[in-house]
């Protein structure tokens, strides 16, 4: 026997009431429902007729707390031109504009996943032992790495220094490189100590451009020499650990994401003005959720006592020699050996000549002074070379 739909059954039940003259109460305790669903079945028949006995929808004619289609809009609008824009940043981006009513985070996701935008993903919570290391104040520690993958219009791919305050999360540094070189390399963390004065500290990983500690011999390589002659701790992070080093890190995503490093750039010079321009809008506009939505430029403030980046003394006259430390720590100078120690094996030493005094010196350091045996003619090596400072 064919069994009844929602419908069938209710018009039985009307019938027995309109056609047989039955009670309502007696209908519907047949039925197993109460007096008021049956009054209900009554007028709904009477109104509409059999279309009226199906099921509705038990969705309110009106809810107060329904986003308005104008807001929603512009959330969709918003997570079209910035695709890497999460419902957090979304909702705080709408409540700078002064949207009416201000969603919330929880409403701006659950927009985003009725539009099918964002997948619905579980969400992981924190663990209770989680938290945040930062330093104190700016200028304690910078975050020095470097990142690759700008793609430049003749095939080519440039490279960038990058460089972040631990305590701000300011970017120091963002200098483009042809190629990971030293001196490429130097020259960018210069230019920002230039900028922004001299760090207490600075860390980095161990690649060869940032230290030669792990060389075979150990050597003093130029971004070491530049941390020595202006007092910087050089800190390194343990092998296999890039989690040590996470704030740059971060920012090397936030950099592919919304500076967008898959588009191609003409040159190198084109390249760095469009990443400058992204990273002063990084530091003064963009909020930053581990600073509670401030910009890094508002904790990254001035400071008067801030060191200024050591210049190198002009050693430039006749006195003046120059020579490079040999690997066992050796400089030899008039045929004379003189041992200044391995660990500056590599640096640039510049020696005072006198009728019968030698001074070694390194940078602002002088390391050692001995007394001259010869009398004859010393050949200067590349004298120019030491009065040129930091580049």
């Amino acid at each position: 026997m064919r069994e009844m739909s929602v419908t069938e059954q209710r018009y039985k039940a009307i019938l027995a009431v309109i056609g047989d003259g039955r009670t309502v109460s007696e209908v519907a305790s047949d039925w197993g429902v109460c007096r008021r669903t049956m009054h209900r079945w009554l007028a709904q028949y009477e109104a509409e007729g059999l279309e009226g006995l199906g099921d509705r929808s038990h969705r309110p004619a009106y809810c107060p707390h329904q986003m308005p289609a104008t807001v929603e809009v512009m959330v969709l609008e918003m997570r079209r031109s910035h695709p890497y824009w999460g419902a957090r940043r979304i909702a705080y981006e709408l409540a700078r504009k002064e949207v009416e009513p201000v969603p919330s985070e929880s409403a701006v996701y659950r927009c985003l996943v009725r539009a099918a935008v964002i997948d619905p993903m579980t969400r992981r919570r924190r663990r209770e032992t989680w938290k945040r290391w930062e330093r104190g104040a700016p200028m304690e520690l910078w975050q020095l790495d470097v990142v690759h993958g700008f793609a430049l219009a003749d095939g080519t791919a440039a490279k960038a220094l990058t460089g972040l305050d631990d305590h701000s999360r300011f970017c120091v540094s963002a200098c483009l490189m042809v190629r990971e070189r030293t001196q490429a390399v130097c020259d960018g963390f210069s230019s920002a100590m230039r900028t922004y004065g001299v760090p207490a500290q600075v860390l980095t990983d161990n690649g060869k451009v940032f230290t030669g500690r792990f060389a075979r011999p150990p050597v003093e390589v130029l971004f070491d020499r530049i941390c020595r002659e202006n007092g910087v701790d050089h800190i390194l992070t343990a092998p296999r650990s890039p989690t040590t080093t996470g704030k740059i890190e971060r920012f090397h995503r936030t950099l592919r994401d919304e500076f967008n490093t898959r588009q191609l750039f003409r040159n190198l010079k084109t390249a760095q003005e469009a990443l400058d321009e992204w990273v002063s809008y990084y530091n003064t506009q963009r909020p930053h959720q581990s600073l509670g939505d401030m910009t890094p430029a508002s904790r990254f403030h001035g400071d008067d006592k801030r060191r200024e980046l050591a210049r190198r003394p002009e050693r430039n006259g006749e006195q003046w020699v120059a020579r490079r430390v040999a690997r066992n720590g050796v400089v030899c100078v008039d045929w004379q050996h003189i041992s200044v120690g391995k660990n500056y094996g590599g640096s640039q030493c510049d020696v005072l000549v006198t009728d019968g005094v030698l001074q070694f010196w390194v940078g602002n350091q002088l390391l050692k002074t001995v007394a001259r045996t010869g009398k004859g003619e010393i050949r200067k090596k590349h004298a120019q070379a030491t009065a040129s400072g930091l580049r």
